[in-house]
């Protein structure tokens, strides 16, 4: 097995192990509950859940979605979670290699499956995840690339800033959960924040459309669509070519 195919293993393994605790985050955090006590239990019948009943996705496709004690269904979103995670990670290995500063995106990455799962289920975005990822990521650009700390401290200011005023323009459409999780994009992706906002904005603009068509323009309107999800989608894109985008739109600009 070569070096590339091992750090890739290593890597789809992790993800998929930490998606799993991932969908125990997404499922307490928002109810204040601890993330390390009682053991993982059905949500159903309450019977706690068995170390072979708890591998990530096998247990679910060998238990055909469903509680072994009580037989009530368990979500299709718990093994998809597990399964985005490791996907991510393994991307971010192949695209950044096993360098040091590949910890601060893989961080980032885990953190905006979660926010993303809690988001759609609960319309937040809590602070418990978006507070210890800001002080990460400036611990570990500080640490690993020092040199970029300037540059993406100005990018958080920037980015949080532009939302915060797009928020106080229209308090319906985006909340606080979303300035503070684009100053954070700011914060590790640096400049490359700015195709992040961009795909972001498009990506929640054409779903609201979308809506709109579905549903006629008085229900549409009235319908509410998180933000968090567009933005960890427009991060997840720069955290893979989001230097590249920048990099392509300012040469552009030479031509």
């Amino acid at each position: 097995m070569t070096s590339l195919t091992l750090d890739i293993t290593l890597a789809a393994i992790a993800g998929l192990c930490f998606g799993s605790f991932l969908n125990v985050v997404a499922y307490r955090l928002p109810a204040g509950g601890s993330l390390m006590a009682p053991p993982s239990a059905c949500p159903g019948c309450g019977v706690a859940i068995r170390p072979f009943d708890n591998v990530p996705v096998l247990s679910w496709l060998a238990l055909r979605g469903r509680c072994r004690a009580c037989r009530e269904p368990i979500s299709a979103r718990y093994p998809l979670t597990e399964l985005a995670t490791g996907a991510l990670f393994t991307g971010v290995v192949l695209a950044r290699g096993t360098t040091s500063a590949v910890w601060l995106d893989l961080t980032f990455v885990a953190a905006l499956v979660a926010i993303t799962r809690i988001d759609l289920e609960h319309r937040i975005i809590p602070d418990r995840i978006v507070a210890p990822l800001a002080v990460a990521a400036i611990a570990l650009t500080a640490i690993f690339v020092p040199g970029q700390l300037p540059e993406r401290l100005i990018a958080g200011a920037a980015a949080g800033g532009l939302l915060f005023v797009a928020a106080l323009a229209y308090p319906g459409g985006m909340g606080m959960g979303d300035v503070k999780l684009a100053a954070v994009m700011g914060l590790v992706l640096g400049r490359a924040v700015a195709p992040a906002l961009m795909i972001a904005l498009l990506a929640g603009t054409v779903a609201g459309v979308v809506v709109i068509a579905r549903r006629g323009l008085a229900e549409g309107r009235r319908t509410a669509i998180p933000f968090g999800p567009f933005l960890a989608l427009g991060s997840v894109i720069a955290v893979f070519v989001g230097d590249d985008m920048v990099s392509a739109y300012l040469h552009a600009g030479r031509i």
